[in-house]
Order: structure tokens, then C-alpha cells, then sequence
């Protein structure tokens, strides 16, 4: 059986890998939980799955089942766990510590924490690299990028393509943003996701934060990655090859389908609920409005400078969303904090872990600084 520690287990990550090992329980041993604060669900999983150690990382946990606690005790967890496999769905930059401790450990990472390559992709793949661990993308753009570039010679492809369903306000326009609510922002018109992932959904951030994964997984160069509005989300990704062909990878949008595809990797399974009939489907695709999401400018001109710029743009944006829920900025005001952050020098590049978390730590300062001068 096939040893699974699974972080960020109450999210909705955690929650669709659980759908997996609940249905093939003679493949899959879950050795260990993580949550962030949710300790009510972590201990339904814990008491459905009784082999798992339990870990809580936001907060005391109240019960004395969880035997792990804080950010120290992710990193012991992985250690404790000897897992062949670890899922890290851990939002944000607090995800980065234990994707390096699991690879430091030799575990194979089924990685849906974006920023772990954002902040510090060449480390992770040097860390996959010297420890012999395999890195597999769990993000429904990259799972697909990665199947079909494994079916095809990377010299021979041109450029890669993501898609994006656009969000909630792909339709709205430019003058109807200032006004935009939280509430609004959060209905993503066919993802089911967490508050954060949501809201950079509705700034096309979260796509920004995917083109500069993209360039890291898989070695492209910026301009050589583009991005199309999808709104059916049915086609996840394309690669065009020399001769202009395409490629594209098409399911329903349900992320049970990465996520199986990681586990059993490089075999593969049957995923019973994401049979796709095309009949009578339309498929549609449109260029990004860049005036209206400007986050996705943003990031592609991150990717193009590369250092320190994609830390700067993620810890900036990851401050400028939490201001947003909190009711202390707008809409718009999140990508004007996060542009403001990039005039910043971030030019210099980094090799470990505290030199990438000091530039976290300062992006943040600065974009915290600069949301005390604004007014909602």
C-alpha cells in the first residue's frame, strides 16, 4: 500500500483526495492529517481513518488526539510519517516550509501549492532532483500540462496554453469593478473553492500565480505561455507543437481527476465521476482583458524578471486579498497594493529558504504599509 500524508486535509483539496482513498482503500495507507484550524473535521477524518496522526497548525488544538501542533509540528509530521507520497493543499506561502521538508525527506510531492514553486521553484526541483523524489503537479492546468508533455518531446512544442474560466466578472465591466462586493467576488461560476483561491479567481491572480508555476515546472520561457478565457472549463490546457498543431487536454472540472492522477502516477485509473460527454457541448475561448485584470499583467511581467519578483507579487497579493475579505480595501485596490509593491527592487536572486521568506516577509511589509494609506 501506498503511504499518504496529506496536508491541508479540510480544504477542498484535502477533502476530493480523501473521495480517492475512501474508494481505494486496498491501495492507499493515510498516515497523517494536517488543518489549519478546522478541528472538528480533522477529527471526523482522524476517526475515519484511524492509522492517521493528526496535526493542527493555526491553533492549540483542543483535543488530545492531535498529537501535532504549529507550524514546527507540519515539518515533524512529515518526518514522523515516512509517507511515499505527500498532497500539499496548504494555501499560501506557509505551504513552501513543508514541500521543502518533504522532498528533504525523499517523499514523492503531489503538489496543489502553487506558491511553493512561485517562491521558490528552482529549489524545489534541485530538492527533487538530488533527493531522487517525483514532483507532481496537482493544479488541474499543470496535471494536464504535465500528461501531455509527458506524451510529447519538448523540443517539439512551441508554446503551452492555459485556460481560465475568467470568473465571476469575466462579463462585467471595467466601470462596475469599483463597486464589486465580497460576496461577488467569492460565487465562482463553476469552481467550489476556499475564500482566498476564490478571490484571486475573481483578479485572475490565481492565473498569474499558474503562468509563473508553468515557467517553473516545466522550463518555458514566458513567451512562449499564453492564456486563453474558457469559460466552459472543459479544455484544462493545450500545447501547440511545430507544426502548429494542438493538444489539449479536456475533462469535466473536477479535481478528483489530478489528484487521482498524482497518486498513481505513472500508473493510471479509472476516475468515476468526471465521464465527459462532448455531444451538444460548445466551447468557447477569448483573449484576457488585461485592462480589467490587470493581476494577470502583473504576473507575466513577474515571470519576465524573474528573482525576486514573483515572491513580491505573491506575499503582496496574498495581504492585498486578506485586506479585501476584511473590508479594509475594495475590489481594484487589491492589484493597485500589489503593482504598488512591485516598484520595489526585487532583483536579487535567491538560493535558501530564509533569503526567499525574508523577501516574503518584506513584500508583505510594504504592501501592509501601503494599504494603511488607503481608504475603502
Amino acid at each position: 500500500m501506498k503511504k499518504v500524508l496529506l496536508l491541508g486535509s479540510t480544504g477542498s483539496i484535502g477533502q476530493n483526495t480523501l473521495d480517492i482513498i475512501r474508494l481505494y482503500t486496498e491501495e492507499f495507507l493515510l498516515v497523517g492529517l494536517q488543518a489549519h484550524s478546522n478541528e472538528p473535521l480533522l477529527l471526523q477524518n482522524g476517526a475515519e481513518f484511524p492509522h492517521a496522526l493528526l496535526c493542527l497548525s493555526g491553533r492549540r488544538p483542543d483535543s488530545q488526539l492531535i498529537s501535532y501542533q504549529g507550524g514546527v509540528g507540519i515539518l515533524q509530521l512529515i518526518e514522523d510519517s515516512r509517507a511515499d507520497i505527500v498532497v500539499n493543499g496548504i494555501v499560501g506561502a506557509s505551504g513552501l516550509g513543508p514541500s521543502v521538508k518533504s522532498l528533504e525527506c525523499g517523499m514523492n510531492l503531489a503538489l496543489a501549492n502553487k506558491e511553493s514553486m512561485v517562491l521558490a521553484g528552482s529549489l524545489i526541483k534541485h530538492l527533487a532532483s538530488v533527493n531522487n523524489c517525483r514532483l507532481l503537479p496537482v493544479d488541474s492546468e499543470h496535471s494536464a500540462l504535465f500528461m501531455l508533455l509527458e506524451n510529447q518531446r519538448k523540443e517539439n512544442v512551441s508554446e503551452i496554453i492555459l485556460t481560465a474560466s475568467g470568473g465571476p466578472f469575466r462579463n462585467k465591466s471595467l466601470e462596475e469593478f469599483s463597486s464589486i462586493s465580497i460576496d461577488e467576488a467569492l460565487a465562482h461560476p463553476t469552481w467550489s473553492m476556499g475564500r482566498k483561491i476564490s478571490i484571486d479567481s475573481a483578479t485572475m491572480a490565481n492565473k498569474g500565480l499558474e503562468v509563473i508555476e508553468a515557467q517553473q515546472l516545466f522550463d518555458f520561457d514566458v513567451d512562449r505561455i499564453k492564456v486563453l478565457i474558457h469559460p466552459q472549463s472543459y479544455v484544462h490546457s493545450l500545447i501547440r507543437t511545430k507544426d502548429m498543431a494542438l493538444y489539449a487536454q479536456i475533462s469535466e472540472p473536477d479535481m478528483r481527476l489530478p489528484i487521482q492522477d498524482a497518486l498513481f502516477y505513472p500508473q493510471m485509473r479509472k476516475v468515476p465521476w468526471t465521464y465527459l460527454d462532448l455531444a451538444g457541448k460548445t466551447l468557447e475561448f477569448n483573449e484576457p482583458d488585461l485592462k480589467k485584470f490587470p493581476m494577470l499583467h502583473h504576473a507575466f511581467e513577474c515571470a519576465r524578471q524573474g528573482a525576486a519578483s514573483p515572491i513580491a507579487y505573491n506575499g503582496a497579493n496574498e495581504v492585498a486579498v486578506d485586506a479585501f475579505l476584511k473590508e479594509k480595501i475594495g475590489f481594484t485596490a487589491i492589484a493597485d497594493v500589489t503593482a504598488h509593491t512591485l516598484e520595489f527592487d526585487w532583483f536579487k536572486q535567491h538560493n535558501t529558504v530564509d533569503e526567499i521568506l525574508e523577501s516574503d516577509r518584506k513584500s508583505r511589509e510594504i504592501a501592509e504599509s501601503y494599504i494603511r494609506t488607503l481608504k475603502t
